[in-house]
């Protein structure tokens, strides 16, 4: 745990600026509250456990013990999973579910989480689970068909030994390792993830990636598994965090250690930028329409890794007051948002104008991106500083939220005199 205190997390944070420790002090604030939300979980099964089936009993308690040995054996590994962003997304569907079948469906989920730790924590188990979906999905991992709806799992060192069936077919061997971008068997038990470099992966699998209504005005879906390009969005990926080191290399490798897991949105009908967003709940998950070019994405990673952290950051100090019911129009919406809606526009938006001010005159920054990059701080600039003027005269914000805008303003005053006189 970082010894950095809260004001220099805000000062640091404010000002959009790459920092190690406040990033490590952003995630333990969001591993904290994953502890908490599963605490919560652990209490409302406690509280519910003679409504449920016993079946769903002995499921949940199996599969929660094996969580527990997971842990004991490798902590590290464990968070990994517990603090992985559809987690958090799961975490609160099932908090917030109604008591029934629909919980009893989300404690299931449960399994494949246990399944996933003690792969990555290499624990020696043996379990069997019945699947009536005929899928287990393992977060962060990938997902394992079991068309029969019986499985039998024996993991070892870091693999596990799948037999489909309670008549036993043939074992399939799967490790906790993510495939590169290769194509897949689709005949396959064993479905992985897509590797992306730095450790992120491409995430067209989980049932939580993406809320039941879609995401946007025009409630897109989570782009199905053959509907993916698989090398294009690798290629893209590398391709924008060179773009982003380019410009700054500090901000290449927040972004790395920020954003986990890139979830395909299905392909857009419409000429517009993509679509792009950051669940509340899921941090450090970017959904987004497939971008048309490396610039784009690299534009699009950079704001959503700043929705991240003012998630993460809301979890450990709120900035605003919730409740609040005044609208604002900002620049770069056609619909008028909320104190909270406009903190977060203006926020991302920082950051880019910071990224574009340094890639329009970096050396070793491609022309079109430089030419890119001027155009849109000229573009974006003026409308940040409508958003923080919106923000200033607000009494939505708390005082930590005065704060942080104050410390947004000098940042933006500092680009704008950079602007006038470059060094």
């Amino acid at each position: 745990m970082t010894s950095v205190t809260l004001p220099e997390i805000l000062t640091d944070l404010a000002g959009t600026r790459p920092s190690p420790d406040s990033t490590a002090a952003l995630r333990a604030a969001l591993h904290a509250r994953r502890l908490l939300m599963l605490k919560a979980l652990l209490l409302r099964y406690e509280r519910q456990r003679g409504e449920l089936r016993p079946a769903a009993r002995r499921s949940f308690e199996r599969d929660w013990a094996l969580l527990e040995e997971a842990e004991r054996t490798d902590a590290e590994a464990v968070r990994e999973v517990i603090d992985y962003p559809m987690t958090g997304t799961w975490l609160s569907e099932a908090l917030s579910a109604l008591p029934g079948p629909r919980f009893e469906q989300h404690l299931g989920h449960l399994g494949g989480l246990a399944v996933a730790a003690a792969v990555r924590a290499r624990c020696t188990f043996e379990v069997t689970r019945v699947e009536p979906s005929g899928a287990l999905h393992l977060p962060g991992l990938g997902t394992l068909r079991c068309p029969s709806g019986q499985v039998r799992l024996t993991g070892r060192a870091g693999t596990v030994r799948v037999t489909d069936g309670p008549d036993g077919d043939e074992p399939l061997a799967l490790t906790a390792t993510p495939r590169h971008p290769e194509p897949a068997d689709p005949a396959s038990a064993w479905a992985p993830l897509v590797a992306l470099s730095g450790g992120a992966v491409l995430d067209d699998l989980d049932p939580y990636r993406v809320p039941p209504g879609g995401i946007g005005p025009g409630a897109l879906r989570a782009a199905e598994r053959s509907g993916v390009g698989h090398r294009h969005w690798s290629r893209l990926w590398r391709e924008a965090h060179l773009l982003i080191a380019a410009a700054h290399p500090e901000r290449a490798a927040e972004t790395r250690w920020t954003v986990r897991a890139v979830v395909p949105l299905e392909h857009p009908d419409h000429p517009d930028p993509p679509i792009s967003a950051t669940l509340r709940a899921a941090p450090g998950a970017v959904l987004a329409e497939p971008p048309g070019d490396a610039g784009v994405l690299a534009d699009l990673l950079v704001h959503e890794t700043h929705h991240t952290k003012l998630a993460a950051l809301g979890e450990a100090v709120p900035l605003f007051r919730p409740g609040g019911d005044t609208l604002h129009r900002v620049g770069w919406r056609p619909d008028p948002r909320p104190v909270s809606g406009v903190l977060q526009g203006a926020y991302a938006h920082l950051a880019l104008l910071d990224l574009w001010w340094r890639a329009r005159a970096g050396p070793t920054v491609p022309a079109p991106w430089r030419r890119h990059a001027q155009s849109r701080f000229e573009a974006h600039r003026d409308e940040v500083a409508e958003a923080l003027s919106i923000l200033r005269e607000s009494s939505e914000l708390t005082l930590a939220g005065r704060e942080f805008v104050r410390g947004m303003d000098r940042h933006l005053a500092r680009l704008g005199a950079l602007t006038r006189h470059p060094a």
